[in-house]
């Protein structure tokens, strides 16, 4: 079976174990970050009598995108009285880590220069002092060392590196790559007929206009078919960029959420070309970091929040740290900073507002980083550059580490991180996920890097960590636009969430707006 297949055809997965059998001379460790607690929550089990209680005014359930913000506009417009509960993992899906002392991402890598309606994120990358100057002006300057170096991107077709990630060799091709871009600027152009841009980022500066909705109707894919994108070069390319932001094929995405992709971005920089993106070694932890570090006298719990009750004078929150001993948080009001198929676990009011069926389809997420002793041989073309990505391989690609420290020699050691999402059946691949032996989830982990180097390259191998997270990212699937869940953009009682899921995307963009919104919300009642 091709390489290729093997994302559609999750049934397969357990016939990779027959590639098992090396001898593995390096440790693997596997993390699954918040898969006890949320087991925990799934199964109702009953945590023990709270030992403590610790009052404050505003309590923040979740250390995300979402969570952080919330704590760090709360911190600079002066709410002092905050406790932030950093839940099963802080940072969530922006956590980084690091090997032998070299920092690396265990989930998302990268932030694309972000446009003027999301001055959220402008705000926050100013405080950070990565935005240089006023966040308001078009193309603001940001930090040099920020700004992804060259060569930031390329892709193996052919069994050749090519610049770029969509390499377009022949005439065909060249066409193809036009047409579809041509589509994609009339529609980062367009006007919706309430004044608003079509396709922007957060999506609630989007137009609402009726005639783009109706494309949420639309699988992508059927919608390539009909405008006659079909050259097989440009699909997989297509199929790659879903799988990559959407965590699914275009087959599952909605027309909608994947015109979007390709026009949402509109960030420029003074001192950098369109396209650019930021990005650290440890990924956007540095972020994360960057955040916990301004959020003044807030106070962090560790542990998960596994049970809420609101009363008429405020809202009790059952907490259980890492040992499993329980607390008692009473707050006034509460942020839920969590993904919503954990939070109406533990929200009644939620629980009976949005129905199990009624939640977005979610899919899983593999970061696998590698600890490198020197860098393997490389197949011809354009040399390794940041983003790596195989036109026919069987995941997402990987970014090094260390890139944006090498700039004259390279270093001794190196940590390449790879990226596994976009399954036609989540649920089948979170089945085996949970199942499989070590050795096989080694081999899926490590495909793409297989595929780029020939088999002596596992012989640099020092350590690697395989990161499995089983409900990592929102699909948009058709008709997400209009998901229940949007409702909760105008909660208004003790409890707020904020959560990438209320928009249906899981980006960091969205889930900080929220994450915004819900602070400034609770900030307009003190």
């Amino acid at each position: 079976m091709k390489r290729r297949r093997f994302l559609g055809a999750v049934a397969a997965l357990p016939a990779l174990s027959a590639c098992s059998g090396a001898t593995r001379t390096f440790p693997v460790r596997i993390v699954r970050p918040g898969m006890r607690e949320g087991h925990a929550l799934r199964d109702g089990s009953a945590p023990a009598p709270p030992s403590g209680e610790v009052r404050c005014a505003v309590a923040v359930l979740g250390s995300g995108a979402a969570g952080l913000t919330a704590a760090w506009r709360l911190a600079r417009e002066g709410q002092r009285d905050v406790v932030l509960v950093n839940g099963p993992e802080p940072d969530g899906n922006a956590a980084g880590g690091a090997l032998a002392g070299i920092a690396c991402p265990r989930g998302a890598h990268y932030l694309p220069l972000p446009g003027i309606d999301a001055m959220h994120v402008r705000e926050i990358l100013a405080d950070l002092g990565i935005l240089l100057g006023d966040p308001r002006v078009r193309q603001p300057e940001y930090d040099e060392h920020a700004l992804v170096h060259p060569a930031a991107e390329r892709t193996l077709a052919g069994g050749v590196w090519h610049e770029g990630l969509l390499p377009a060799s022949t005439t065909d091709e060249q066409g193809a790559v036009k047409a579809f871009n041509v589509a994609m600027q009339a529609f980062a152009r367009h006007t919706g007929d309430d004044g608003r841009p079509g396709f922007t980022l957060p999506l609630a500066a989007c137009s609402r206009d009726g005639a783009l909705r109706a494309l949420d109707r639309l699988r992508f894919a059927d919608w390539l078919d009909a405008h006659d994108h079909r050259h097989p070069a440009l699909r997989r390319y297509i199929d790659y960029a879903m799988r990559d932001d959407y965590g699914a094929p275009a087959a599952r995405i909605s027309a909608w959420a994947g015109i979007h992709y390709f026009t949402c971005r509109r960030g420029e920089a003074h001192n950098a070309e369109a396209g650019t993106v930021l990005t650290w070694p440890g990924g956007l932890s540095t972020l994360t970091a960057g955040l916990r570090g301004r959020l003044g006298g807030t106070r962090t719990l560790t542990g998960y929040a596994a049970a809420i009750e609101e009363h008429r004078t405020g809202v009790r929150v059952t907490c259980i740290d890492t040992e499993g001993h329980s607390l008692m948080l009473q707050a006034d009001h509460i942020i839920c900073a969590m993904p919503l198929f954990a939070a109406r676990r533990i929200d009644p009011a939620l629980a009976a507002g949005l129905p199990r069926e009624a939640l977005p389809a979610s899919s899983p997420w593999l970061v696998t980083n590698v600890l490198l002793h020197g860098f393997p041989h490389e197949k011809p073309g354009v040399d390794l550059a940041w983003d790596n990505v195989l036109h026919e391989g069987p995941g997402l690609g990987y970014v090094v580490a260390t890139h944006q420290l090498t700039r004259v020699a390279r270093p001794a050691k190196t940590v390449f991180t790879a990226y596994q999402s976009g399954w036609t059946d989540s649920a089948a691949a979170r089945r085996w996920m949970a199942n499989t032996n070590d050795g096989a989830l080694l081999d899926f982990a490590l495909g793409d890097l297989d595929v780029a180097y020939d088999p002596r390259w596992r012989e640099r191998i020092r350590e690697v960590e395989i990161v499995l997270r089983a409900h990592a990212m929102a699909v948009p699937e058709p008709g997400f636009l209009d998901a229940p869940a949007r409702a909760l953009r105008t909660s208004s009682g003790r409890v707020l969430h904020a959560h990438a899921d209320i928009s249906g995307l899981s980006l960091f963009e969205e889930a900080s707006w929220w994450g915004d919104q819900a602070a400034k919300t609770l900030l307009g009642r003190y």
